[in-house]
């Protein structure tokens, strides 16, 4: 069984861990496959709520595609190039992107290329302040591949993505928050912890309403805002027959019957 990415679930939380700590955890085509392997066995898996992508050691999240594989594949031509390299990655950043279930990234170090990229797809990131990130592509002659010209430009604005993409310039964590690559920067002893507790406040909710708003908001993205609208009132409407709904409603009434206000903490699940 392939160790290119280290799966440990603890507390209702995957932990999804980069380990190729010799390339920076480069993103060569075993690692992908493995990586989407483990995101079907968790989707299949009721006892995880959430998923959390990182890096293993101290200095890289992923500094990007494995350069060397790749070229191999650039040199059998177009199709294969295209086949191997570039469907696999963009199949990787959009099923992250679609995940049913919340994915965060801890960003521990370097994520350059492909690994600024999964930053990216990805719902929630939290980076460590010796986070660095970069669009370095244009510098091997090429546009990045995995996504990048379509994702950055949506979370950062055209111009500001444009100046990344065609500098190559690497650029600090809180300017990745800045752009709205990530949600927050934490000191690096912290970053862990940081990603467990944001990715523990998502999973007091309902994972069918959870589920419901990755969806609305990852297919409305594409679309106009009328179309937009029916999707979100499709995944409301989804939601009327479920025990979840009912449950939090009744939970909600129940509470302001006797004039209890909010406390934190109280129906965690549903408030």
């Amino acid at each position: 069984m392939s160790n290119t990415v280290l799966m440990q679930i603890s507390e209702g939380i995957a932990l999804l861990t980069l380990n190729r700590p010799e390339k920076l955890n480069a993103l060569n085509y075993e690692l992908i496959d493995r990586l989407m392997s483990l995101l079907e066995q968790i989707e299949a898996n009721d006892g995880v709520g959430a998923v959390i992508i990182t890096g293993t050691g101290d200095r890289a999240f992923s500094a990007g595609g494995d350069i060397h594989e790749f070229s191999e594949s650039v040199a059998k031509g177009v199709n294969p190039a295209v086949r191997d390299f570039v469907r696999r990655g963009q199949g990787l950043t959009a099923r992250l992107e679609a995940f049913p279930k919340p994915v965060i990234a801890a960003v521990n170090g370097l994520a350059y290329g492909g690994g600024c990229e999964i930053t990216e797809a990805v719902h929630l990131a939290v980076a460590s302040d010796q986070a660095r990130f970069a669009k370095p592509e244009i510098k091997l002659g090429m546009p990045p591949t995995f996504g990048g010209t379509q994702r950055l430009p949506r979370l950062a604005g055209r111009k500001r993505a444009l100046e990344l993409l065609l500098t190559g310039e690497d650029f600090l964590a809180d300017r990745a928050l800045e752009l709205g690559l990530v949600n927050h920067v934490v000191a690096h002893e912290e970053l862990m912890s940081a990603a467990r507790d944001l990715a523990k406040r998502i999973m007091g909710h309902s994972p069918l309403a959870v589920r419901s708003i990755i969806t609305a908001v990852t297919r409305g993205l594409n679309m106009s805002i009328a179309e937009g609208l029916l999707v979100e009132s499709e995944q409301f409407a989804q939601m009327v027959p479920t025990d979840d709904l009912a449950d939090a409603l009744a939970a909600w009434k129940g509470r302001r019957l006797h004039d209890d206000p909010p406390r934190p903490g109280l129906f965690s699940r549903y408030f």
